[in-house]
């Protein structure tokens, strides 16, 4: 009888609690989100121990918190951009659902199963061109909209990058197929596809595509391909040679670019959002950095836009984009990111072009350069190139 009662007793706690949660099964996974016109965009991850999940574009791995399991549904936040993949489990081998922008509940819905299959599955045609190389791309809506893909190819994988006046699409990963090309990545935020045809062996014309839209653009074989002068994006205003901001840290205390922690010092300004990745990528270069050069005279101060206007909500987004990288140098909270917010700020700048913008003042408080956009290390050379115009620009300041 006391069996049976304790049988009972666990029937109706086990009753209370729903079913018991599923798990997915360890190994690689193939996704695909769907736009609003039902194209696909695939995009791969790795789950090990069964609540640990890992983005993979290329060589790229982005590893995310430890999911939670609810009933039949696995949660998997992506606190870098405010955002989560919900999915109803149907299988250990299969899920459903949306990947939710918490800060605008908007949607994207996905499919994923556990497979070892390729990004992009192959439809059998062997390729008959080549996209290694670097390649000139135009706009033809936006002809000053000059962009730069990258790409390597062996057999029919291809990775690479296309870089823009504002910062990089980075780690693209795909295949050729015939005379067409598909890449894609997912990092978290925005899934992107990128697919086109080859006219030729040196030039191609494409789409760019996203959840929300989308450009076409063409592309020719260029081993010269150029970008818009970054620092030419962007000026300060008439009548203006320095910055007068006054703003709330990540504690509430008000810091300002003339307290006596930045006089007579080079000072960096990066103006950026803890929701866009091209950011993250100069925060990852600019952190230890920092650490590196800090004793030599020149400081770094983070201006941040966020998605609301809403000091609590900054703080919660700043701290964990500050501790992810472990940024020592201050992050200032700006406002909402928009034209409104930047004028408030920074009356100075003619205008804020990308994010993130990157500003140098000489040890007198002087404006002297002002870089727009950054592309990180998915751009290979250009990225080298970056760091070395960077320190030559900060050894050049500390020397006058």
């Amino acid at each position: 009888m006391k069996k049976i009662v304790c049988i009972l007793i666990a029937l109706i706690v086990l009753s209370g609690c729903g079913e018991v949660p599923k798990n997915l099964a360890n190994g690689k996974w193939r996704g695909v989100f769907f736009t609003p016109d039902n194209i696909e965009i695939p995009f791969l991850f790795e789950v090990s121990g069964t609540r640990f999940v890992m983005l993979i574009n290329g060589e790229e791995r982005i590893s995310l918190p430890e999911a939670t399991y609810r009933n039949d549904s696995i949660f998997i936040p992506i606190p870098a951009y405010d955002a989560i993949l919900e999915a109803k489990i149907i299988s250990e081998e299969e899920i459903r659902g949306n990947q939710i922008k918490l800060y605008s509940g908007s949607q994207t819905p996905f499919k994923a199963i556990r497979t070892s299959a390729p990004r992009f599955i192959s439809n059998g045609e062997y390729p008959k061109m080549f996209l290694t190389g670097q390649w000139q791309i135009i706009v033809p809506e936006n002809d000053s909209a000059k962009q730069v893909g990258i790409f390597t190819q062996k057999d029919s994988y291809v990775t690479g990058s296309i870089l823009t006046s504002t910062g990089d699409y980075r780690y693209l990963e795909g295949a050729v197929q015939g005379k067409k090309f598909y890449l894609s990545t997912f990092g978290g935020l925005t899934p992107y596809l990128v697919k086109g045809e080859f006219t030729n062996a040196n030039s191609f014309t494409a789409e760019f595509i996203t959840p929300s839209g989308g450009y076409k653009f063409d592309g020719m074989r260029n081993d010269n391909a150029i970008l818009p002068d970054a620092y030419s994006t962007t000026s300060l205003n008439q009548g203006y040679s320095k910055l007068n901001f006054s703003l709330p840290n990540l504690e509430g205390k008000t810091i300002s670019i003339n307290d006596s922690k930045y006089t007579d010092k080079v000072v960096v300004v990066s103006i950026l959002g803890s929701w866009c990745p091209n950011c993250l990528d100069e925060a990852a270069f600019l952190a230890p950095w920092y650490k590196e050069n800090k004793d030599r005279g020149v400081e770094v101060i983070g201006l941040a836009f966020e998605r609301k206007d809403d000091f609590e909500y900054a703080q919660q987004r700043l701290t964990q984009f500050k501790n992810k990288y472990q940024i020592e140098y201050e992050i200032l909270f700006a406002g909402k990111v928009g034209k409104e917010a930047a004028q408030k700020a920074l009356p100075e700048l003619e205008k804020i072009p990308s994010y993130p913008t990157t500003i140098f003042l000489d040890k007198n408080g002087v404006v002297r350069k002002i870089h727009s956009g950054f592309n990180g290390p998915a751009t290979g050379k250009y990225y080298e190139e970056f760091k070395e115009e960077f320190n030559r620009t900060i050894n050049e300041l500390l020397q006058e």
